[in-house]
């Protein structure tokens, strides 16, 4: 049996029901979060929630329980479905009104869900990398938020399926922005580039996990617009998510990164990241 967690309560997944006219389900009026979970335990887990509660102060929602209450709350759903290794998956809508594209009026509760997700860590994709293609970037202008409307990622995501690739790399005109659901990276004379967290990009709980390790480990580091000429000319591409962690770029558009091989600072920071996994949830068994 699995549990889920609604508007406080944790209850069987199967029970876990919301109203047609909640509002993330009319509108994508809301927010989300996926933690990744290694041997029982959350990682960056106050990284998360803090991210969790700006972006819905950003669209105007009060979630209404402490961050101290949701970690409770997610600590115990972890228990009651004796996960190992996989993700969290939550969110927040705006909650159930009549269909109005203004916001509700009155006493309207937040709507509150949370749920597990099994998952392995994608070792043989970490080992070998990934296969990605360029796409201009049609997204809004507030990336920044972790908002439920994500039919611009979906569809880059699915134009990247299609050609048989893990990754669709984003860009605004000539300027990279990020991947559809991750951060990307560039290595150039041996220093780490990746787009300034502002209103284009999400700023990547796993993206600044690695930005931390490569200023404490003496690895240079830019927070910066780059171009698709520097993408083309890179020594290393990579990206990051909670999910793919670092995740090396061997190919774009069929053209090969490095003849199709992972490069050692991408190597360097895969070793750097598991020992931070490690720091925080306990030993891995299996590493890259």
């Amino acid at each position: 049996m699995e549990f889920a967690l609604l508007n406080g309560e944790i209850i069987e997944r199967s029970e876990a029901k919301v109203d047609v006219e909640d509002r993330g389900y009319q509108f994508g009026d809301g927010v989300y979060e996926v933690i990744r979970i290694y041997n029982g335990k959350m990682f960056t887990i106050d990284e998360h929630l803090k991210r969790f509660v700006k972006s819905a102060d950003s669209i105007g929602i009060s979630i209404p329980f402490t961050s101290l209450q949701l970690l409770e709350m997610l600590e115990e759903l972890l228990i009651k479905n004796k996960l190992e290794t996989g993700n969290i998956y939550m969110q927040v809508t705006r909650g159930i009104s009549p269909r109005n594209h203004l916001f509700p009026t009155g006493n309207v509760e937040p709507t509150l869900v949370a749920y597990t997700i099994k998952g392995v860590r994608p070792l043989d994709s970490l080992k070998s990398g990934v296969k990605a293609i360029l796409t201009e970037d049609l997204r809004w202008l507030r990336c920044d938020i972790k908002s439920l409307n994500l039919l611009g990622n979906l569809l880059a995501k699915q134009k990247a399926s299609e050609e048989g690739c893990f990754e669709a790399i984003q860009h605004r005109g000539q300027d990279v922005t990020e991947g559809s659901s991750s951060n990307i990276f560039i290595v150039k004379d041996g220093s780490v580039i990746t787009h300034e967290s502002n209103n284009l990009i999400l700023k990547g709980i796993t993206k600044d996990v690695i930005l931390e390790l490569c200023t404490k480990n003496n690895i240079q580091v830019q927070e910066r617009t780059f171009s698709l000429a520097e993408l083309e000319e890179a020594e290393e591409v990579f990206l990051s998510s909670t999910t793919a962690e670092v995740m090396p770029i061997i190919e774009i558009d069929g053209k090969k990164i490095r003849a199709g091989v992972p490069g050692p600072i991408n190597k360097k920071l895969q070793e750097l990241f598991e020992k931070e996994i490690e720091k925080q949830c306990g030993l891995l068994v299996d590493k890259v």
